[in-house]
């Protein structure tokens, strides 16, 4: 593909977005449920194409070879998150709100699909598949580009999802992915306003803001993940050491996993040593401010400036020793980039603070950030997380895809 085709594919989604918008909920959920089977069918020949861009892919740090790595259990995520979709309400046409005006008019505001919504994705094919399905059930045609790094496999499963909607005559271009991963493409894309209603970037922070800063497209800022972890002086010490090994263990190369600890001063000297030897045992490289050096001695090494706000999709942490619940809002307030916090407290007015204060899309007490995820907050999938404040906030899901419009009834009233 080159340049020059985008408008063709552009224009080939936006007549295939007018085909969807009027498919009934049935029609859309059968659809849906024939994309799952597909994956599962042709699993082997996705993780064909997935070994191809993985051999390309060894001299990338670790922490992208797992983004872009699919299994067989990642492909059947990947399908049952499609049949969950299916399952979901179907928003378009839900009626918000109605009344009758002064002038006898009916007014009712009505969910919309968006239209085509672009996506630029990095080293994520699984993205491919969770933006057909959210994309397909609210209505909206979709066009993908990811990343070179995942570019045969996510062309791999365009062709099998376009494939299953052909067979039920369906317009394949409302699932289209782009061959071209230049970046003359990408900004081409961004501004593509006579096709695309809206563009929603996922991956790192460098590829949001290039897309918030080129894009003369509507965009959707989904965002890093400076997470941090609170440990107030009334924590329960072994809920604390579950939640933070869960959020920075379980997978810490993803956007909900926790990048920073902060603990209270009163609890430090007793919780630090404990939870620093089991990070350690987990493999997590520690750096720490210099009440964290002076309790942990060479276990960990000094944090600096830069630590406190970056994002490092890795097995490393850097843990900050904090006087009061105020401090470590400041912190977060100061230092994090509104994805996901916690607090771990037994002290329920000192949770309801952090839950008012904290500026963040999702805000917990007492449970690991990693629940920040389309899928556990029971969307099916997600199209991304929003850290922005307009329109939609936190894990995107179906009605996150929609827009409104205002249907009004008369009989033959004027403007007086």
């Amino acid at each position: 593909m080159v340049v020059s085709d985008l408008n063709q594919i552009g224009a080939q989604a936006k007549q295939a977005a007018f085909v969807l918008g009027q498919l009934p909920t049935t029609k859309k959920n059968q659809a849906l449920q024939a994309l799952a089977q597909a994956l599962r069918k042709n699993t082997a020949e996705i993780l064909k194409a997935n070994q191809i861009d993985l051999a390309k892919a060894q001299q990338l740090p670790a922490k992208f070879c797992d983004r872009l790595s699919l299994t067989n259990e990642r492909i059947e995520q990947m399908a049952a998150g499609i049949e969950q979709v299916a399952q979901l309400p179907d928003p378009i046409g839900e009626v918000t709100r109605g009344w009758v005006n002064h002038a006898g008019l009916q007014i009712v505001q009505q969910r919309v699909p968006l239209g085509v919504v672009g996506i630029i994705y990095e080293a994520r094919p699984n993205v491919t598949a969770d933006a057909a399905a959210l994309c397909f059930k609210s209505g909206n045609a979709v066009i993908l580009r990811g990343g070179k790094e995942a570019i045969q496999t996510n062309l791999q499963i365009g062709k099998i999802l376009q494939a299953a909607l052909k067979k039920l005559a369906l317009p394949a271009e409302t699932i289209q992915v782009i061959e071209d991963t230049s970046h003359e493409t990408a900004n081409k894309l961004m501004q593509l306003t006579e096709y695309v209603d809206v563009l929603i970037p996922r991956g790192s922070s460098r590829l949001i803001q290039a897309v918030v800063k080129n894009a003369k497209v509507p965009v959707i800022e989904t965002g890093a993940g400076n997470c941090h972890v609170y440990v107030d002086e009334s924590a329960d010490f072994s809920m604390a050491e579950k939640i933070i090994l869960n959020a920075k263990c379980q997978r810490p190369s993803v956007c909900n996993s926790m990048e920073k600890l902060l603990v209270h001063e009163k609890i430090a000297a007793r919780f630090l040593p404990q939870i620093a030897q089991k990070l350690t045992a987990a493999g997590v490289s520690l750096r720490g401010d210099a009440a964290t050096q002076k309790i942990l001695g060479d276990q960990v090494t000094p944090a600096t400036e830069v630590d406190w706000g970056t994002e490092y999709n890795d097995l490393i942490l850097a843990i900050k020793v904090v006087p009061s619940l105020t401090a470590a809002i400041e912190q977060i307030n100061h230092y994090g980039t509104k994805h996901s916090e916690t607090i771990v407290t037994q002290n329920y007015q000192r949770s309801e603070e952090f839950l008012a204060q904290v500026d963040a899309a999702v805000v917990y007490v007492n449970a690991s950030t990693r629940f920040t995820d389309g899928f556990e907050f029971g969307f099916g999938a997600e199209i991304g997380i929003s850290t922005q404040k307009l329109h939609a906030r936190g894990p995107m899901g179906l009605k996150e895809l929609t827009t409104t419009k205002y249907l009004v009834r008369g009989n033959g009233q004027t403007r007086q």
